[in-house]
């Protein structure tokens, strides 16, 4: 496949690259700033771009199977999460590619909470908030468009590094959690559910979740 990765360099979209490529698809590994360091795989091609200009997103995903947006913005920046996303949605629109994005679990719904979601939960962390609440606008902006062949995979509660086991399970808008009430997946892991949609289309306009 023909896959091209906004948000190459970051924690998510490193690892999406490096499992696309361990997979043998041709990938495209998009840079902002193509100056600054990157450990991006040889196999990869790194090309300029920006999720935010659709005109970029047009040209890099003209010709593509898929188009894969991991892109966060830095602390303080949240609002540009919907720039990017309005910009990759216009972009992709009339190409033909299919768009994954990587959102954010703070819109999941708590099990047995009565519809209450993530972000309403007692111990969910008031530094997060910023980018908890960049990713529902992230999420609203995709349910709302009619145009694009898009799905929205929302991590489990804890995302963070660690290691591909090639395990995990897929969930809707409930967010998983295991026997002892954890909800975890590693970067590594999140990435092979990724793939393995862009391998075997199975949501379409919707959102799921992925969790051990």
């Amino acid at each position: 496949m023909r896959i091209t990765v906004f948000g190459a360099t970051g924690n998510v979209g490193s690892r999406v690259v490096a499992e696309a490529v361990a997979r043998g698809h041709q990938v495209t590994a998009v840079l902002r700033d193509p100056a600054r360091p990157h450990s991006l795989p040889g196999a990869a091609t790194s090309a300029t771009g920006d999720a935010r200009n659709p005109e970029d997103v047009a040209r890099l995903a003209t010709g593509q199977d898929v188009v894969i947006s991991a892109t966060r913005p830095a602390p303080g920046s949240e609002s540009e999460l919907a720039t990017a996303t309005k910009g990759l949605l216009a972009g992709t629109a009339g190409t033909g590619a299919r768009l994954l994005a990587v959102g954010g679990a703070g819109s999941l719904t708590l099990p047995g909470g009565g519809g209450a979601t993530v972000i309403d939960g007692p111990d969910f962390p008031p530094g997060w908030l910023p980018i908890a609440l960049a990713c529902n606008e992230q999420l609203a902006l995709y349910q709302a468009d009619t145009e694009v062949d898009w799905a929205y995979l929302s991590p489990a509660a804890l995302l963070e590094p660690g290691e591909r086991t090639g395990r995990y399970r897929l969930g809707r808008d409930e967010l998983l959690v295991d026997a002892d009430g954890a909800s975890a997946i590693s970067m590594e892991d999140l990435a092979v559910a990724l793939l393995d949609e862009a391998e075997r289309p199975a949501h379409h306009r919707t959102r799921f979740t992925a969790a051990y």
